[in-house]
């Protein structure tokens, strides 16, 4: 008797607990549906903004004509060449660097003091703010050559690069199972033939989207190349020298008081986020056709 009368009574608190579980997970869930909308909704006016603005003042002669006075019918291809030119650059001094400090850290230092020390280095590298590391190579480079420099731009993009490759590399090394490594030791192989021939091949696809991702970012930055490209609205493809960038036209067109400059401001904006979104979409397809094609 006293068992049955005790049963509901133990039921009752559980019930109770489980019906408060529910609302708090109703809760929890609609408060994050309505955040994903407040998101998409600024995202989307942002786009639609970026869009109607932008298209209004296209034309062909963005890509054939360099920038130019106001009322003059200026393009944007000095500004596109000069940011196509630090970008590759930048990218192709950052990305080996990248590359082989993440095979480090994956592959010989672990658990060591030293790697653990350059890991959490290049993890504050790659949370830094953009504008430090403009500043720092503009005391490093900038003040010791006396003057602005495309150079100076390349290695401020490369050092914004590397961390984020670092971090990638390491992360698509680490997920390479041990067993095929243990494999290629077995067969004789030294272990940097293990490395390039087993490791780089299974991770190659996870490594280029790293590679990707790292040309996205550094594609639209504009505080690194204030304080050492600084911008040219003349063409110029002299790394030597002050150079064009489309963020830091786009800076100044924006800022000006002359329409036909802001509405090309419009236009370079678009430029970078439709390049920007491709090469997200590239490196998002490649991250899911990475475990498929394993």
């Amino acid at each position: 008797m006293a068992d049955a009368l005790s049963a509901p009574t133990l039921r009752r608190p559980a019930t109770a607990l489980a019906r408060r579980r529910k609302r708090m997970d109703r809760l929890i869930g609609l408060f994050a549906y309505a955040s994903t909308a407040i998101g998409l909704f600024f995202l989307g006016w942002l786009l639609v903004t970026l869009i109607g603005r932008g298209a209004a003042a296209f034309d062909v002669t963005i890509f054939t004509k360099s920038t130019a006075p106001p009322g003059s019918g200026g393009g944007l291809l000095n500004a596109m060449v000069g940011t196509l030119i630090q970008t590759v650059l930048g990218t192709a001094i950052g990305a080996p660097i990248g590359l082989l400090v993440g095979t480090y850290l994956a592959e010989y230092a672990r658990n060591s003091v030293l790697g653990n020390t350059v890991r959490f280095v290049s993890d504050i590298l790659l949370s830094a703010p953009s504008i430090l590391i403009g500043l720092f190579v503009y005391q490093l480079i900038v003040i010791n050559t006396g003057g602005f420099s495309g150079w100076a731009g390349v290695v401020a993009l490369a050092i914004i690069v590397i961390p984020v490759v670092v971090r990638t590399t390491e992360d698509m090394l680490r997920l390479i199972p041990d067993t095929l490594r243990e494999a290629a030791i077995g067969l004789g192989s030294p272990k940097w033939v293990m490395i390039r021939f087993v490791c780089y091949r299974a991770a190659m696809q996870g490594i280029i989207t790293g590679v990707l991702l790292a040309v996205a970012r550094i594609a639209g930055e504009t505080a690194p190349l204030l304080f050492t490209s600084l911008g040219n609205l003349n063409w110029s493809t002299d790394l030597n020298e002050a150079m064009p960038s489309l963020p830091i036209t786009i800076y100044q067109y924006a800022a000006s008081p002359y329409d036909d400059w802001i509405a090309l401001a419009w236009v370079g904006a678009l430029i970078i986020t439709v390049a920007v979104l491709a090469i997200n979409i590239v490196a998002r397809y490649l991250i899911r056709t990475e475990p498929s094609r394993k």
